[in-house]
This record gives structure tokens, sequence and C-alpha cells, in this order.
């Protein structure tokens, strides 16, 4: 009879983990693909806002238009650096949870070879059974066959 493998539960222990860190990396990517694009969005309003001041200036304005412009332009670059901040900080995370990914994986990876070395023991060990069984067989049979013949 095959034998159990003795670290399965721990084998099973790290299938689950590696599972949970694989989550935890697709949830960091998407964090970090929309900060990303919340930056591109960002950087794309205050193109177009700039040209809108561009393009009201020449028309002439007041200092206050002028002022009222300048504020908000003031504004949209201090979004831009908060949100250029918060994408560096999730770059920083998905790193880290590659890197942890990785890791879990790699030690899964220890456990699930010696789990196949120890399946590979086990069915050699079937098959020498087997074989072991087989030759009891047709040795008796042998046996049978050369007790007749002296009869």
């Amino acid at each position: 009879m095959a034998q159990a493998f003795s670290l399965q539960p721990l084998l099973e222990l790290m299938q689950t983990r590696t599972d949970e860190a694989t989550r935890k990396l697709g949830h960091l990517i998407a964090a970090e693909q929309s900060a990303k694009s919340r930056l591109q969005m960002l950087e794309q309003y205050r193109t177009d806002y700039a040209n809108q001041l561009r393009t009201v200036a020449e028309r002439g304005l007041t200092r206050s238009t002028l002022k009222n412009y300048q504020d908000f332009l003031a504004r949209i670059d201090e979004a831009i650096t908060q949100q250029a901040q918060t994408v560096k900080q999730s770059e920083k995370s998905t790193a880290a949870g590659q890197e942890d990914w990785q890791n879990q994986n790699k030690r899964m990876k220890a456990i699930d070879t010696l789990s196949q070395r120890h399946d590979a023991r086990e069915r050699l060990r079937e098959v020498k059974r087997e074989q072991k069984i087989q030759d009891e067989f047709s040795a008796r049979k042998y046996a049978v066959r050369s007790t007749k013949d002296i009869d």
C-alpha cells in the first residue's frame, strides 16, 4: 500500500499562500495601473487647461481671470505631484508583492518537488511489489507443473 506524503498539509498550505500572494499581486498591479491612469488623466487635463489659457490670453484677459487660471493650474500641478507620489508608492507595493509572490512560489515548488519524488518512490515500490507477487505466482505455477510431471 502506498504511503501518504507526510508533508502534504505543508504543500497545501504553501499552495494556499501562493494563491493568496497571486491574488494580492493582481490587486496591486490593478491599483498601480489605476494610479498611473489617474496621473495621465491629470496631466492631460493640465495640458488642455494650459492650452485653454493660451487661447484666452491671445484674445486678452483681465488680471483676475489670469490669476484664476494660474491658481487653478497650481492646484492641478499639486494634484499631479500628489498622484505621482501615489504612483511611486504603488510601484513599490507592486514590487514588494512580486517579491512575496516569487518567494511563496519558490517555497511551494520546493515542497512540490519533494512530493513528486515521494510519489515516484511510491510508484517504484508498488511496481516492485507487483513484480514480486507475479514472480511468486509464476514460481508456484512452475512448481505445480513440475510436481505433475514427476507423478
